[in-house]
Formats: structure tokens, sequence, C-alpha cells
């Protein structure tokens, strides 16, 4: 148990709902186990593989300059994931979520870094919703101890290596420069692929940022022209020694016209079918210990389009087993 989390909320029941006419574990909604871990473990849940938890937070996008309103994200996803069918056999454990309502955005990736680390430690695959992308901070604070030669695979249109601005704090563009910070202080590897990557919605300081810190880089262009096998021999060299694996999920990878609700929408964003086979193809290596998936902003979604795509994308996922 977790009781001293002051920032901490169980999840809501009223977002796990779904068809009365559903046959028993047919869906997601009929599949989850509320977890509140204030009051109760993971100890007794040695056969759920899979832990659900929300960051609510769009701090890192305010101080970003961005579009605010990924702090719904979370409970957006579950409202559209709840529904989908489930193929798997075993349930999956929601713990709630860590808010950020006061400002204090590294206060909360303290705490949510700590229920991360707490479902580690039960071996738990943690699949992590924001919010902003500075759940990638957060959600590596409960991942390195665990483990600390960690692979981090991000499929997006930006690096998010920006520096933290002169206060020191950090935004949703500064977490994976922050990750690096954190490496290369306590002589851990820094090892980062960026799939997805727009020519245009990065500075050309931000690319020689990431080919100083030996970012493996996939840009937008050469998964719309090259074959998918190409691609998957470009992550078969990333993940090669790599024993464990860190996969994020900006939703602006996608174009505008699947993901509108974003705080950067890409114009010249990719797909689900294209990316959809390239993360199927790294979860099937069996050595995710991670997922997350940032960006998702109600307010800005039109019709709850980015918050089905993002459900449908994990659905997919679980679905593999």
């Amino acid at each position: 148990m977790l009781p001293n989390l002051e920032n901490y909320e169980p999840s809501s029941p009223l977002l796990w709902q779904g068809r009365q006419d559903s046959l028993p574990n047919e869906r997601y909604f009929q599949k989850v186990e509320r977890i509140d871990l204030r009051q109760q473990g993971l100890e007794s849940y040695y056969d759920a593989p899979y832990v659900i938890a929300g960051f609510c937070s769009d701090e890192g996008i305010i101080r970003n300059e961005g579009r605010a309103g990924a702090r719904s994200g979370p409970l957006s996803f579950r409202e559209q994931f709840s529904k989908l069918a489930c193929h798997r056999n075993t349930a999956i454990l929601d713990v709630g979520n860590i808010t950020c309502t006061d400002g204090n955005l590294e206060f909360a990736q303290e705490e949510f870094g700590k229920v991360i680390e707490y479902c580690q430690q039960h071996n738990k695959i943690t699949l992590a919703l924001g919010g902003g992308h500075e759940i990638a901070w957060a959600h590596y604070q409960g991942l390195h101890k665990e483990h600390p030669r960690l692979g981090i695979i991000n499929f997006d249109a930006h690096f998010d290596l920006r520096k933290p601005p002169e206060t020191g704090k950090g935004t949703s563009g500064t977490p994976f420069q922050q990750i690096a910070a954190f490496t290369q202080e306590n002589q851990m590897p820094f090892r980062y692929c960026c799939i997805g990557i727009q020519r245009h919605a990065n500075t050309a300081s931000l690319f020689e940022t990431a080919e100083s810190l030996g970012v493996s880089t996939l840009m937008a262009d050469d998964i719309n022209e090259m074959s998918f096998a190409w691609q998957t021999a470009f992550i078969d060299r990333f993940i090669l020694n790599e024993k464990s694996i860190y996969l994020s999920i900006c939703l602006d990878v996608f174009a505008q016209c699947f993901a509108p609700g974003v705080s950067a929408p890409q114009p010249t964003g990719l797909t689900s079918r294209q990316i959809i086979p390239l993360l199927k193809y790294i979860m099937q290596t069996g050595k995710v210990v991670a997922l997350d998936i940032a960006e998702l902003s109600p307010p800005l979604d039109q019709g709850a389009m980015t918050a089905r795509l993002a459900a449908v994308i994990l659905a997919e996922l679980l679905n593999l087993d």
C-alpha cells in the first residue's frame, strides 16, 4: 500500500461502464479491477500483469506555452477504453491517478514515480495515461531502480529534448532531456530512440542535441517512404542489446485528422495503420516493461476521436496476449 500520497485519487467506477447486453468478461469494463492504493496492496494480484495509472496534469504543457486541456486525458481515455472488446483472460488493475492542480509539477511527478515503482516492484507492466508528455519524466522516476539499463522508444513528432528554462523546472518539452541528465549524473546509459519525428516541428538545435546524445531517429518521412521490413530492421538495431524497453506514445505523432485533441496537432502526421504494426512489433519482443500514452486533451478533441484512437491502440497491444 501507499497510504501517504497527497495527490492521489482512486479511479471512479463511473468511468468503467459499457453495454448492458454484454456477456460476462467480453469488454474491458468487465475485466478491470479498481484498486485504492491507500487501503489495498498488489500482493494478491500475482496473475494480473498490467496496471493502469493516470497522471492528470497539463502543467508541463502550460509551462511549454502549449494548449492546455490534457489534465482530463486519463479520464476520457478510460471512458473510451472501457467499451472495447477484450480478448484477454487475465484481469487488468486500475490503481487510480496522481493529479497536479496546484502547479507543483515536480511534486506530482515524484508521487507518480512512487506509484510506478511500487507497481514495478510487484512485477507489473505499467500502463500510464497522460496528461502532457511530462508524464515521461514522472514514469521514468518509477522505472530506473528496477530497470537501470532501460531502452526508451518514443513515438512522437517531437524529440522533447529541450533544456529546462532558467527556473530549472521541467515542461512537456523537456522530459527526455531530464532523463538524459539523470542518467549522466548517475553514470547510467541513456538509450533513446524517437520514431515519427517531424522536421518542421524541431529546431536545428534540437537535432544537434539528439545527435550529441546518440539518439536513434526515425523520421516521419522514413515511415512514409521506407518499407515495413526496413523500419523493423531499424528497431531491431536499437533493441538488440536492450533487456527492457519503456515505450512512450505521444498522440501528436498522428495526423491531425485522426488526432485533433492534442496540444500541438500535426497536419502531416502519420496514420494508425503505419504506427500500430510497429508498436505491435515492439510489444511482441517481450521486452516492454512500461508504456504510456501522452498528450490526450479532451477539451481540444472532436467527438472523442483522439480518445478513441488512444483506447484502440492500447486494446490492440493488450489483445496480442
